[in-house]
Parts: C-alpha cells; sequence; structure tokens
C-alpha cells in the first residue's frame, strides 16, 4: 500500500515510478477517489455537528413543555441520510483500497530501465563455468534410479517428483547445510512457521489480491505456503518494536507450494518448476537507514553457501521490467547448470521498502519516540531443488554416473563421497 498523503504531493513522482514498470498513469484516479472519500467524509463531519446541535434543542423543547416531533423527525432525516453517507464512504474507501492494493512497489532509482531479463545487469560473477556437456539432472537422476517423476505424476499429477535413497538425503543435507551457515555465521534466528496462512497475512506480504491464482487454497480457505517469506514478514505485523530490538533476522527451512500458473510450456522435464520444493528462507526487518546495507548484507549471505559448496554463479540486479510486484530493487544470484550450458535463478533476494510494513501496520518507535513503518527484506539462502539440481550436475562423475558429494555437505550424509545407483 502507500502514503495518500505522499500521493497527494508528488503524483507525478508516483506516475514516474509506476511508468518504469510498465503502467499508464494511475494518481488521477487515485486523487479523485480520494477526493470523493474525503468530501464524504466532510459531509459526514457537518451533519453530526448539525445532529447534535438539533439534540440539545430537543432537549432543551422538551423540558420547557413545548412539542418536540418536529424536531425530532429532522434528527431522523439527518440520521438516514448519515447512514447513507456512511455506506458510500464505505464503498468509495474499498475502491481506493482495492486499486492502491493492486499496484507494485516504487522502484530504487539505481534499478536499471528495461523490460526483461535479458536487460538485467551482472554485478560480479564466482567461480569458472564448467564447459563439459553433461546430462541434465532429471537424465542423471533417472539413470541412477533415484528420481521418479512418473511415479509421482500418478499420484499428485505433474510437476512433482519422487526423491530416494541418495538424492532424498542430499536434499535434506543441502537444507540443513543452508539453515546451519545462516544460524550459526549469519545471524538469523531459526524460525519453524506454519504451513497454513491466512488472507491477511498474505495480503500483508503481497501475494494477494494480485497473485491469487499462483497460490494453492484449502478447503478452510485458507492458504499453503508459498514462501517461508509471509509467516517471517508477518511476525512483526500489527506492532511497533523497539528500534534497539533491529534488525531483526529469521530464517526458514520449508516446503513451499506454488500453482506455477504462468509457466505454462516452460521447464516441464525436471525440477526446475515444481508445485512443491523446499526452500531456506531470509527475512530482515529493519530501519529505513539501514535497509540498503541490509540489502547487501542478505545478498552476501546467500552467495556464501553457494561458495562454499563451490558452484559457479553470478549475481545480477534486475532491471525495472523484471523487478518483482513488492520490491523495491532486487539480486537474483544464478548457478551454472552445466546440463543447460546456462545460468538459472537460485535466489532472489529484494528489498521491499516499507511496501509490505504498510500492507502489515509493522512499525517501530525511533530515537525521537515516533511511530515509523520498518523496511522489510526478504531473500532465498537458497532454494534447495535448484541446488540439489547444481549438484548433481556439477559434481557429475561421467566415469560411473555418480555424484560427487561436495565437502562442505559429506557431514550432513553420514560420511557419503558419492551418490551412486540404487
Amino acid at each position: 500500500m502507500f502514503d495518500i498523503k505522499a500521493i497527494r504531493e508528488n503524483p507525478d513522482e508516483f506516475d514516474k515510478g509506476w511508468a518504469r514498470r510498465g503502467l499508464e498513469p494511475q494518481t488521477d484516479a487515485i486523487l479523485k477517489l480520494d477526493e470523493e472519500r474525503r468530501g464524504i467524509q466532510t459531509e459526514l463531519q457537518e451533519l453530526q455537528a448539525e445532529r447534535n446541535e438539533k439534540s440539545q434543542k430537543i432537549g432543551e423543547i422538551k423540558k420547557s413543555g413545548g412539542d418536540a416531533k418536529g424536531a425530532m423527525d429532522e434528527v431522523a432525516a439527518l440520521k438516514d441520510k448519515m447512514a447513507e453517507l456512511e455506506e458510500r464512504e464505505r464503498t468509495v474507501a474499498e475502491s481506493l483500497n482495492q486499486h492502491l492494493a493492486g499496484l507494485p512497489n516504487i522502484m530504487a532509482d539505481d534499478v536499471p530501465d528495461g523490460k526483461t531479463e535479458d536487460d538485467n545487469v551482472e554485478v560480479r560473477k564466482h567461480g569458472e563455468p564448467s564447459k563439459d556437456k553433461v546430462p541434465e539432472h532429471f537424465e542423471i537422476g533417472e539413470v541412477l534410479g533415484l528420481m521418479d517423476f512418473e511415479t509421482a505424476a500418478k499420484m499428485s499429477g505433474s510437476r512433482f517428483v519422487v526423491l530416494s535413497g541418495g538424492l532424498a538425503r542430499l536434499e535434506r543435507a543441502l537444507g540443513m547445510f543452508f539453515l546451519d551457515v545462516h544460524t550459526a555465521e549469519h545471524g538469523y534466528m531459526e524460525v519453524s512457521p506454519p504451513l497454513m496462512i491466512k488472507d491477511n497475512a498474505m495480503f500483508g506480504t503481497g501475494q494477494l489480491p494480485k497473485f491469487a491464482e499462483d497460490q494453492f487454497r484449502t478447503t478452510r480457505d485458507d492458504w499453503l505456503l508459498p514462501t517461508a517469506e509471509v509467516p517471517l514478514a508477518n511476525m512483526v505485523a500489527d506492532s511497533i518494536v523497539e528500534d534497539d530490538t533491529l534488525p531483526r533476522r529469521y530464517t526458514a527451512f520449508t516446503p513451499c507450494f506454488r500453482q506455477e500458473a504462468g509457466a505454462a510450456g516452460k521447464d516441464t522435464r525436471g525440477m526446475i518448476r515444481m508445485h512443491q520444493f523446499y526452500k531456506v528462507e531470509m527475512v530482515s526487518v529493519t530501519t529505513p537507514e539501514e535497509s540498503e546495507a541490509e540489502h547487501e548484507r542478505m545478498t552476501k549471505c546467500a552467495e556464501t553457501v553457494l561458495e562454499k559448496l563451490e558452484l559457479p554463479f553470478r549475481t545480477v540486479m534486475l532491471c525495472s521490467g523484471d523487478t518483482g510486484f513488492g520490491a523495491r530493487k532486487t539480486y537474483d544470484i544464478e548457478v551454472w547448470l552445466p546440463g543447460q550450458g546456462r545460468y538459472r535463478e537460485i535466489s532472489s533476494c529484494s528489498n521491499c521498502g516499507d511496501f509490505q510494513a504498510r500492507r502489515m501496520n509493522a512499525r517501530y518507535k525511533n530515537a525521537d519516540g515516533k511511530n515509523v513503518f520498518v523496511h522489510t527484506l526478504n531473500g532465498s539462502g537458497v532454494a534447495v531443488g535448484r541446488a540439489l539440481i547444481a549438484v548433481m550436475e556439477n559434481y557429475y562423475d561421467p566415469a560411473d554416473g555418480g555424484i560427487n558429494v561436495p565437502d562442505v555437505l559429506k557431514l550432513y550424509m553420514g560420511g557419503v563421497e558419492k551418490i551412486t545407483s540404487s
């Protein structure tokens, strides 16, 4: 959501910001609804004052023994008119809020202009991508007999997989490794959140209303967790925290569920786009003054786990046309997949500014005693399924078709050094 007062004062700046995302000017419609709502509120205040005045006169008439019926009829008519205006004010306010709720965040000035991912800007690169031709992960997994899409499809449909043996253990090992690094080395607090989320929490982080079709809704009208960002960020919803408790840094290792509604025909083979996947998420809650530095820090935290795995990757800043709905600025980390011969996203680290905080009503009391909206940030630390793919392809041994276990994962794998066929 947005500060309507700021839109009134700087409409051109907001329209310029939304224009960078390819949107038509929005503020004329917003300010028209705002003006109508404020006009109704003013009229209601005037009618209330008139009603109070007439009600006082009724008491005076009755006290003097006079007939107050005429004055009482006037008060009743005012009450009916006020009820009509209150309903109209609710309708206009709802229209205004729906309009604002559907608009994306205003991006930071240093976000590069562009239309698609081809316009993203590479910031840095780590490691040397292998040019060796290796099979894709699903080919490796199926030959090993440890990755079964056919059985998963019989049980659950497309975009599901059954992992077994060494691959199932490798997936678990990756999640535990990421979680241990972020808690022990990066200072994040581990959280085990609910996996079913209510409307208000989904609205708070921007999944609703715009992205409802990409979520799984349950029969009790809540939502399966699309990302742990939702509950982690909502831990400060509807609260005022002390500034000396900031930054707050949370992390969680959870399954995630997404419809992938817009992914028809994309990555139909393998584990790149799944309805169910595991992810280690990071969320930071901080002050406006510290959010940019926290964004750089969070991105480095995600990069660190890939460095420890010795996986080649690059970090890019997303252009205006590729930046997500709630983000002010985003870095994507893309890991090298030799099976595809290309980089693929494995983490997305975003600074949302106060965009989510306004939707969640999350504030802090600053040093001057004023209540100010916090800034929230989120990042994958990292996507476990895509990390599994990257390890399978980068650590593939063509001599026997097995997968060498990265050194940092051997402890989590019980000393197993290579994953071989079942």
